[in-house]
C-alpha cells in the first residue's frame, strides 16, 4: 500500500483547484476565471486500491501585495515543504513569464520530488507541447512531466497513477470516508463568494471577502441556518452587490443556497448582508475567520 501528501502548486489560475475537484470527485475548491480564486489551503482525500493520496491544493503564488496575499503565499511554500510530493500545475495556453521563472526557483530550492503537470493541453495545438516540455526538463530534474487537461480530464489518471508510483509504502492517513479537512464555516463562505465571482463578472474585483456570523444545525442535521457577510472595500461596490431592487444578492443566496443543500444533503436557510469594510484583506481577524493561517498565526 502507498499513502502520501500531494501538494498542488501553480501561479494563479493554473488550474490546480479544477484538477483537485475532478481527481477527488467532489467539489472541494471553488472554481473562478478571477485571479487568486484559492486561498486557503484545502485538503482532499482519494483512496485507491493501491492506496491514500492526501491532496493539498494551495494558493497561486504570485507577489503578496496585503497582509492576505502574504500569508496565501506562505500556505503554499509551507504545504511544498511538508508534502511527500508535488506537483506543478503549468498552464500552457498562455506565454510563460516572470512569475513562471519565480515559481521554478521556489521548486528549485525545495527538496520534495516535482511532478511537472502540464495543464489545459485541450486548448494548445500539439505541436506547441514538445518544445514546452522540453524547455521544463531542462529547468529542472522533475521525476514526471505529464500534459493534461483538468477540465476535460486528459491524462489526469495516468497522473494520479504516478502519484501513487512516487508515494513512500505506509499504511491510509485517514479513514475511508474522509474527504477533506474544510471546516464547514470556511466551505459556506467560499461557495458563497464563488457565486459573488460569477454573477458580478467583471463588474466587481476579485478583492471580496465572505465571513460567515452564524452557523447552526437543527432538526437532526436537516436544516442549517446561516448568516452571513458579504465584504467590499468600496462603497461604490456595495450596490452592484445588492443589485437593482436587492435582485443580484438574492440571485447570489439562491445559487449559493443550491449548491450548499447539494452538499449538506440537507435544506439551508441563508441570509445575506453586504458590508463595506476598507483594508479588509489587512485585517488580522478578518483574515483568521476566512480560515487563511500564514506562518506568523501558527502555533
Amino acid at each position: 500500500m502507498k499513502s502520501g501528501f500531494v501538494a498542488l502548486l501553480g501561479r494563479p489560475n493554473a488550474g490546480k483547484s479544477t484538477l483537485l475537484n475532478r481527481i477527488v470527485g467532489h467539489k472541494l475548491a471553488i472554481v473562478s476565471d478571477k485571479p487568486q480564486t484559492t486561498r486557503t489551503r484545502i485538503v482532499g482525500v482519494k483512496n485507491y486500491p493501491e492506496g491514500q493520496v492526501v491532496f493539498v491544493d494551495t494558493p497561486g503564488v504570485h507577489k503578496p501585495t496585503h497582509r492576505m496575499n502574504v500569508r496565501m503565499v506562505d500556505t503554499a511554500l509551507e504545504a511544498m515543504r511538508e508534502v511527500d510530493l508535488a506537483t506543478l500545475v503549468v498552464d500552457v495556453s498562455v506565454k510563460s513569464g516572470p512569475g513562471d521563472r519565480h515559481l521554478l526557483g521556489l521548486v528549485k530550492d525545495s527538496a520534495t520530488p516535482v511532478i511537472l503537470a502540464l495543464n489545459k493541453v485541450d486548448v494548445v495545438a500539439k505541436p506547441r507541447l514538445l518544445p514546452i516540455m522540453e524547455r521544463y526538463s531542462q529547468e529542472h530534474p522533475f521525476v514526471e512531466i505529464v500534459p493534461i487537461s483538468a477540465a476535460d480530464g486528459t491524462n489526469v489518471d495516468v497522473l494520479e497513477a504516478l502519484f501513487l508510483r512516487h508515494l513512500p509504502e505506509g499504511e491510509p492517513l485517514y479513514p475511508p470516508d474522509y474527504v477533506t479537512d474544510q471546516p464547514e464555516r470556511v466551505f459556506v463562505s467560499e461557495i458563497v463568494r464563488e457565486q459573488v465571482l460569477q454573477l458580478t463578472h467583471a463588474e466587481l474585483p476579485f478583492s471580496t471577502a465572505v465571513v460567515v456570523d452564524q452557523f447552526e444545525q437543527a432538526e437532526g442535521g436537516r436544516l442549517f441556518t446561516i448568516y452571513g457577510t458579504i465584504l467590499v472595500e468600496r462603497e461604490s461596490q456595495k450596490p452592484i452587490v445588492i443589485g437593482k431592487g436587492g435582485a443580484m444578492i438574492k440571485q447570489i443566496g439562491t445559487s449559493a443556497r443550491l449548491e450548499l443543500e447539494r452538499f449538506f444533503g440537507a435544506r439551508v436557510y441563508l441570509d445575506l448582508r453586504v458590508k463595506v469594510k476598507s483594508e479588509w484583506r489587512d485585517d488580522e481577524r478578518v483574515l483568521d475567520e476566512m480560515g487563511l493561517q500564514g506562518r506568523d498565526r501558527r502555533t
